[in-house]
């Protein structure tokens, strides 16, 4: 989780209620998933005890939104995850685990753009014929200029930028040589 002191305290109490020690007010748990979800960390403690129950917490907003047929995690993966709990991989899985979500987000314009393309069969066939107009319209170009216009040619605001550039240094050794002439 991020540093401490950006971290949301909510407070278990004995009724099993819970307190959010920022705004003086009880939560729900769909009230802390939607602090997690816009960026916020939270950690759930006893108030008594000062136990900390933020995973058992975690895990039942996972099991709340599964349970309403928002399915996030195939059913192999949980499958694997029970599997794992008794098993001498259960210190690999949690590390795998992070660093697999790490480098999601790290990369997720990326597989953004995957699920995009998964998601559309025709995406990729869209940017390839976006890529192939590009390239026909390029050479059309090139081929109607005769190879070298195109090349040759330069932006009308660069040319006049460079003649107004060229006329300064003109004016400058004009008005040195009339300094020199005057001496």
């Amino acid at each position: 989780m991020g540093d401490d002191v950006n971290t949301l305290v909510i407070k278990r109490y004995a009724s099993r209620r819970l307190y959010n020690s920022e705004t003086s007010e009880y939560v729900t748990l769909q009230e802390i998933a939607e602090l997690i979800r816009s960026g916020r960390d939270v950690r759930i403690v006893d108030r008594k005890t000062g136990d900390d129950l933020t995973r058992q917490y975690l895990v039942q907003i996972i099991a709340d939104h599964e349970a309403k047929g928002e399915e996030l995690l195939p059913l192999s993966i949980l499958m694997e995850v029970v599997r794992t709990y008794n098993d001498k991989a259960s210190d690999v899985v949690p590390k795998f685990l992070d660093q697999s979500f790490q480098m999601l987000q790290n990369s997720q314009s990326q597989v953004m753009e995957s699920m995009k393309a998964m998601s559309d069969p025709m995406y990729a066939v869209r940017d390839l014929e976006r890529r192939q107009r590009e390239a026909f319209n390029s050479f059309m170009e090139y081929w109607t200029t005769g190879g070298s216009a195109a090349k040759d040619e330069k932006p009308k605001q660069e040319e006049e930028s460079e003649e107004s550039e060229l006329d300064q240094i003109k004016r400058q050794l004009a008005e040195l040589q009339s300094k020199i002439s005057s001496m």
